[in-house]
């Protein structure tokens, strides 16, 4: 309580979600496939932000024992569900078969084969049902339209809130109508896949992209619910920017990659800290990140690097085939320490990475984000 009075005397006013109160405006990103575990998610929670653990790639049985190791904490807390996508075209797995002949004498180099491309569900049915014992605060969704049948669901059998990733207004719309507590509005600087709806394979970046605080700008101009703001957030005057765009909250995740308790590859560490690659991309418009579907079929920013760089333009728009097809590669890349075959998700605002405890790590957001709101 003490905490949250010196707060809300420092200008920070709490939100809520799922009839939990959050003492800060901030939000741990979910991120799949590794960073995200549940002992970051259980330390931003007890620092008074909003951790979210990421089911994104698990079935239902692998992802419960996390739920269960957050939940045993007593933390507030969230999950971020991938919705599937759909099944691949005769012509689609074609073009996956060609890109695959593209990467083999790179594969050759580490010795591996491939994955094989296939279709995952995600095991929606089974990880809502799961959840139901666990109650989180709120479900988010990422890669579509849930649907309002979905969302009736999460609100009937698991009691939280549903706060649906988009990135244009029309997504946003959309959305609201199918009952959304919440949107996350995904800015065009955001780290890791795009959460838009539909990709577009005739465009690199899936479809058009507004910055996130051109994005939040827009949505709070069509909508009246609550905005969560995500991309390219680094520090505490960037959570006041989109604050006083309208956001009730940000949304963080490259900031956190390299603390302690983050479940961020030793490889990607390394690079994300490397002083020589910050320098590189000092003096380039993204900010030393590109856009590609290289390494999964779905466009998704990462540092730059050669294959991303590659087949930034050739790689099909066919996820999640693309994805289990190069993970193999991707993993021995990885155990090979070599970081330019190697998805290296991250924002544009990768270069204000910091090290040391997610707790230390959220004070420091805290006090810029006092400083900001004094300002």
């Amino acid at each position: 309580m003490d905490d949250m009075n010196a707060t809300t005397k420092a200008g920070i006013v709490p939100w809520h979600v799922g009839g939990r109160e959050i003492a800060l405006p901030l939000i741990c990103a979910p991120m799949a496939g590794g960073p995200t575990t549940p002992a970051l998610v259980s330390a931003i929670g007890a620092a008074g932000g909003l951790g979210m653990l990421a089911a994104g790639y698990l079935s239902a049985d692998a992802f419960e024992p996390l739920v269960a190791e957050v939940a045993a904490t007593g933390v507030v807390c969230g999950v971020n569900l991938f919705l599937p996508g759909r099944i691949a075209t005769d012509e689609e797995l074609s073009a996956v078969r060609a890109y695959r002949k593209t990467l083999t004498p790179l594969a050759d180099e580490f010795g591996v084969g491939f994955g094989e491309p296939a279709y995952f569900d995600e095991d929606i049915d089974a990880k809502i049902g799961m959840l139901a014992a666990y109650r989180p605060a709120v479900v988010s969704t990422t890669f579509g339209d849930p649907g309002a049948a979905l969302i009736a669901r999460i609100h009937a059998e698991v009691g939280a809130d549903v706060a649906v990733t988009v990135t244009s207004v029309e997504e946003a719309v959309v959305a609201v109508a199918g009952g959304a507590d919440l949107l996350v509005a995904q800015g065009i600087e955001a780290g890791g896949h795009r959460g838009i709806w539909t990709d577009d394979a005739t465009d690199p970046q899936g479809g058009p992209g507004l910055s996130t605080l051109e994005l939040v700008a827009a949505i709070r101009a069509a909508v009246q619910v609550p905005i969560i703001a995500a991309g390219g957030l680094a520090d505490g005057a960037g959570i006041a920017a989109v604050r006083s765009a309208g956001a009730v909250a940000a949304q963080l995740g490259t900031a956190f990659l390299c603390c302690d308790e983050a479940g961020t590859s030793a490889l990607q560490r390394a690079e994300l800290i490397d002083g020589e690659r910050r320098r590189r991309a000092s003096s380039e418009a993204d900010a030393g990140t590109l856009v590609t579907r290289a390494f999964s079929g779905r466009p998704a920013r990462s540092l730059r690097n050669a294959l991303g760089e590659r087949h930034r333009e050739d790689a099909p728009a066919v996820y999640p085939y693309v994805h289990y097809l190069t993970k193999p590669l991707r993993g021995a890349a990885t155990a090979a320490g070599d970081a330019d075959a190697v998805n290296l998700w991250a924002g544009t605002g990768w270069a204000s990475v910091r090290t040391g405890s997610a707790a230390d790590i959220v004070g420091v957001l805290r006090t810029e984000l006092e400083a900001a709101v004094r300002r």
